[in-house]
């Protein structure tokens, strides 16, 4: 790097010596400013990739976590699911069986209401015969 003395001597032959020394003064200033060097770019840079490996690694470490996390949920939902259909399996088989006993009793009742009309219509057709035969007998 260019110390002010040097740029001053070769500024000299074309600008003369006050505006020289202004002008060296001034890259001075600019030099000494806060410019970025190539080691502060370096260093700068030397942390961006610190910084992205270590996001990198925070965020591998919260997918893991996350996916242990939804793995147990998708386990606990799979057990909640079993036994509600196992529940609900149970509660169908209890109505099935009070419907077919309901049935059961219906089909017996009109069984028995059948045979009542049955007993009663021979009843009636034998009197309705045993009048007839009499009435041509007589």
């Amino acid at each position: 790097m260019l110390h002010t003395l040097e740029i001053v001597q070769k500024l000299r032959p074309v600008f003369g010596p006050e505006q020289s020394e202004a002008l060296s003064s001034a890259l001075g200033d600019i030099i000494e400013s806060d410019l970025a060097t190539k080691r502060d770019l370096k260093e700068l840079e030397a942390a961006l990739k610190r910084d992205m490996k270590e996001m990198e690694a925070a965020l591998k470490r919260d997918m893991k976590e996350l996916e242990t996390a939804l793995k147990r949920d998708m386990k606990e939902l799979e057990t909640a699911l079993r036994r509600d259909m196992k529940e609900l399996e149970t509660a169908l088989k209890r109505d099935m069986k009070e419907l077919e006993l309901k049935m059961d009793a219906k089909i017996a009742e009109t069984k028995a209401e059948l045979i009542r009309w049955i007993v009663g219509a021979g009843f009636l057709q034998t009197a309705l015969i045993a009048a007839l035969l009499l009435k041509l007998v007589k």
